[in-house]
């Protein structure tokens, strides 16, 4: 009987090892001049009777549909005897037939031509690829785990990514998830002096990072970074990667790293470092405020179709709130400077003609159709953007908790709850009544008239839901355009002193 039994589980062990055997990616750079990626990917013994390979229509962080397919040229599958193999293509899925117990490698270029944060692009001195747009995945087996070799144009270059390594050259992802989230970055790159946080090691590396003052600026980084783990009270990862890949615009968030857009010389003006520190501020912190702290219909992604939400105003429009107190509260910004930044949200939110017409949820389920910002310029807009609406909510939501609790809860006791609640306890997102439901329990009351700002497009108003902590608006013409600022009132009481206070710092 007990020979019997090791038998069967020897061969059960056997059996889960082949569904599971990882799917082996190698990527080399033969045509750089004409920006192209070379794929080989192999898979040994496939179980099932076809193969279907797909590309990804979108990559998390970047919610517009790319088309990555598009990308893809010259798919290849050879026999072992050199002999070719029918391919199927269909849209951004390419079938293989008569796969059974077989081992497959199949070969493809892709483009990288486009310089952005969401998209590939390879030239003679660098790579920066965004893994949804170069690694096909095999059609309904999002979780199998996969390894990546990385063969350079030259020898000398160096590679930052936050996939696990195994060499300087492999890596390695339990699953496609983790393998979409962590893009790459190949070349002559430089790395600044690491700092630890809570015993936990903290990189910046990057492309072309031009001329700053180099320990200035990781010790602002590092003042960051301790300033916005201390809100949460939690470090969830084992390491952490800022990765700059070059001038431009942009940055995409990740569980353990961020690419970011960056140009030293920024550095070098007081305006730029505020700039830039909340920039970068605005995409650390959300590795909580969305890859953690997360919408309900944001994981498991489905990366065949948009993956629509409400919530994107409280994922991206309260981290541009967070960006400006993080770094205020990190002593990298003044009062004036956090203010400034939210009467600049305030005054893009007021001159948009789409904001008698279109709502925060609204915003943010459209964001597909309408684009992270909204329709920019097009004569009868009737949309907004929840990256400028959303901090301004943030503002008012914090007032008013903080009103409500006599200054004791806040909105940082709010996404301290739905970190430790949904993503530590319940492991999943949470919807937009139990987002409210976490604000109005920190509240200790009912916060449905806020909440109108959030599902309905009534005008704000500021004075009522600014004045307990001592702030006003002020509204003025400049240039015939209509101004705003915000600015402390005179004669704030001991409650309002201490609210504003307790908010700032």
């Amino acid at each position: 009987m007990r020979l019997i039994l090791n038998f069967i589980l020897a061969f059960a062990s056997c059996t889960v090892f082949a569904q599971t055997k990882p799917l082996k990616y190698s990527l080399s750079f033969p045509k750089t001049s004409d920006h192209y990626v070379h794929v080989e990917l192999t898979i040994e013994h496939w179980n099932d009777d076809s193969l279907v390979l797909k590309m990804p229509e979108w990559t998390p962080g970047y919610y517009q549909l790319m088309n990555f397919a598009q990308k893809v040229e010259g798919v290849k599958l050879m026999d072992p005897k050199g002999n070719p193999i029918p391919v199927e293509r269909s849209g951004n899925s390419w079938r293989i037939n008569n796969t059974k117990n077989k081992s497959i490698t199949i070969s493809y270029d892709v483009k990288a031509d486009r310089k952005f944060v969401a998209s590939s692009f390879v030239d003679t001195s660098h790579a920066y690829l965004t893994p949804a747009g170069i690694f096909m995945y095999a059609n309904d087996k999002i979780n199998m785990p996969v390894r990546v070799t990385i063969v350079p144009k030259k020898s000398s270059d160096r590679i930052a990514t936050g996939l696990e390594a195994l060499t300087d050259r492999e890596f390695t992802a339990p699953d496609f998830d983790i393998l979409y989230d962590c893009p790459i970055l190949i070349g002559p790159l430089e790395e600044l002096p690491s700092f630890t946080v809570k015993g936990i090691k903290h990189r910046f590396i990057g492309y072309k990072m031009e001329s700053f003052d180099r320990q200035l600026f990781m010790n602002n980084l590092k003042k960051m970074v301790e300033t916005a783990s201390g809100l949460i009270g939690d470090i969830p990862y084992k390491e952490y990667t800022f990765i700059a890949i070059g001038p431009g615009r942009g940055g995409i968030e990740h569980l353990n790293n961020t690419t970011i857009s960056f140009a030293g010389s920024e550095l070098n003006s007081a305006e730029g470092m505020n700039r830039t520190m909340n920039f970068i501020a605005h995409e650390y912190y959300h590795h909580y405020n969305i890859k953690r702290i997360r919408p309900y219909e944001l994981g498991p992604f489905d990366y065949t179709k948009a993956n629509r939400t409400n919530l994107l105003w409280v994922s991206e429009g309260l981290s541009v709130y967070y960006e400006y107190l993080v770094v205020k509260r990190a002593g990298l910004a003044t009062e004036q400077q956090l203010l400034s930044s939210l009467s600049g949200n305030i005054r893009a939110h007021e001159t948009d003609p789409g904001r008698t017409y279109q709502s925060l949820t609204q915003s943010s389920y459209e964001t597909w159709s309408d684009g992270p910002f909204g329709r920019q310029g097009e004569e009868g807009d009737r949309s907004i953007s929840y990256y400028d609406k959303g901090p301004v909510v943030g503002l008012l939501l914090d007032i008013t908790i903080r009103k409500a609790s006599a200054n004791k809860q806040s909105l940082d006791d709010v996404m301290r709850f739905l970190y430790y609640n949904y993503y530590k306890k319940l492991k999943r997102g949470f919807t937009d009544a139990e987002f409210q439901e976490a604000c109005e329990k920190a509240a200790g009351k009912s916060l449905n008239e806020v909440f109108e700002y959030v599902y309905t497009a009534k005008e704000i108003d500021y004075d009522k839901y600014l004045h307990p902590a001592g702030l006003k608006l002020l509204r003025t013409m400049e240039d015939g355009k209509p101004n705003f600022q915000l600015a402390r009132i005179g004669n704030m009481d001991s409650s309002q002193q201490e609210m504003l206070a307790s908010l700032l710092n």
